[in-house]
């Protein structure tokens, strides 16, 4: 062996990562094991009901959690301002898997029109008779409790929504509430200035 390749394998040695630093390498390492430390616990953080167990072909116990679900919407509003809509069963803390529960908040999205008001959610894995809803001071609540689906969203209806003669429908794993709008709505008063 020569010099230069004894050299070469020291350096190697000392330095595996090329010519990053130590620290900066030792750092970033800390830190992702910080991060997947707090994964380590998560069985204890969760919701029981979240917590299954199965046993796999071999004879062994396998625990499974879930589902943890996040997600977002993000549409353009009439006003031309992005309106970003959250959805899923993790809610926003500093700490995310504090913000786990086993509700989980479906996909809404609410389409108005001259003549109707649309709301169309996004509740896979239930049945049309597993959904309950109800309007109450023009605050629509979409629920469903089951044992394999936990659902709840509740939005706030346009003043111009009417309740009385809401119609609505559910098609694989979409329901679609439609409220038609008061008629003459009030088109607004011109006023002047003194």
């Amino acid at each position: 062996m020569s010099d230069d390749d004894n050299w070469q394998s020291r350096w190697r040695k000392i330095m595996p990562f090329g010519p990053w630093s130590f620290p900066d390498i030792e750092e970033m390492m800390k830190e992702m094991e910080k991060d997947f430390m707090q994964f380590k616990d998560i069985e204890k953080q969760v919701p029981k009901d979240m917590i299954r167990e199965r046993t796999t072909p071999d004879g062994g116990v396998r625990k499974e959690i879930g589902p943890i679900v996040y997600g977002y919407s993000m549409t353009i509003g009439p006003d031309g301002k992005p309106v970003i809509r959250e959805f899923g069963n993790v809610k926003r803390s500093d700490d995310p898997l504090k913000g786990i529960t086993n509700q989980r908040e479906p996909l809404v999205d609410v389409v108005e029109s001259d003549k109707q008001v649309r709301v169309i959610a996004e509740v896979p894995g239930a049945t049309k008779e597993d959904i309950e809803m109800s309007v109450r001071d023009q605050a629509l609540t979409i629920s469903v409790n089951t044992p394999g689906r936990n659902y709840r969203k509740e939005l706030q209806l346009p003043d111009s929504a009417l309740v009385e003669g809401a119609k609505s429908s559910f098609n694989n794993g979409i329901l679609e509430i439609t409220f038609p709008k008061r008629e003459g709505g009030s088109a607004g008063v011109r006023l002047k200035i003194d």
